[in-house]
């Protein structure tokens, strides 16, 4: 038996599926670890420790706290740990503090130049004794542990790798009877995860 063809109907036909909800990242990274940072430093050219140089690096851990609004996102810090080890057998310290990321004109610069700054505490191996006394070739610190400053200035070459400029210091802000302190000046490589 042949069945009759019937004029076929708008209705019969399944209506569109639903359109796909957009993509959001994720607002929180899912590791820990934000960014691993691997660079280089010249210690101190004005000082007793200059012609000596440094090999750095870095671990940036997530935020704790992020806002969808990148102005107080901004002041949210990154929980950092690192070192820098002097290959001239001078000043090698550890250091632990927060680090402030702030992109510099992200709606021209597409978010690839960053600005950073970092504000913490660092131990260190250099000398701490009188200025008479000081080996040669070592800074004056005055003690243990010093505060450590440092600032960046960044260019992201990719959505993961990253290149910067960086200075920093040490110092025990006149806490202590003397305080040459470090400053060097270098630069990074880092990956985001």
């Amino acid at each position: 038996m042949l069945a009759t063809a019937l004029p076929v109907q708008a209705a019969d036909f399944p209506s569109a599926p639903p359109p796909a909800a957009a993509y959001l990242s994720p607002v929180k990274p899912l590791s820990i670890v934000s960014e691993v940072r691997i660079g280089g430093a010249v210690q101190d050219p004005g000082s007793a420790e200059h012609n000596t140089s440094n090999i750095n690096g870095e671990i940036l851990f997530s935020k704790p706290l992020v806002s969808i609004d990148p102005f107080w996102q901004a002041f949210v810090p990154r929980a950092t740990v690192g070192g820098s080890y002097n290959f001239g057998g001078r000043t090698s310290y550890a250091y632990i503090g927060a680090t402030w990321t702030v992109d510099l004109f992200p709606q021209t610069l597409n978010n690839m130049v960053f600005l950073e700054g970092f504000f913490g505490a660092g131990a260190h191996n250099g000398y701490t004794g009188p200025k008479p006394t000081a080996p040669a070739g070592f800074n004056t610190l005055g003690c243990n542990p010093l505060f450590r400053e440092a600032a960046a200035l960044g260019f992201r070459l990719t959505e993961h790798w990253s290149i910067m400029a960086t200075v920093e210091h040490m110092s025990n802000a006149g806490l202590c009877a003397n305080n040459r302190g470090l400053t060097n000046f270098g630069g990074k490589i880092g990956y985001t995860f």
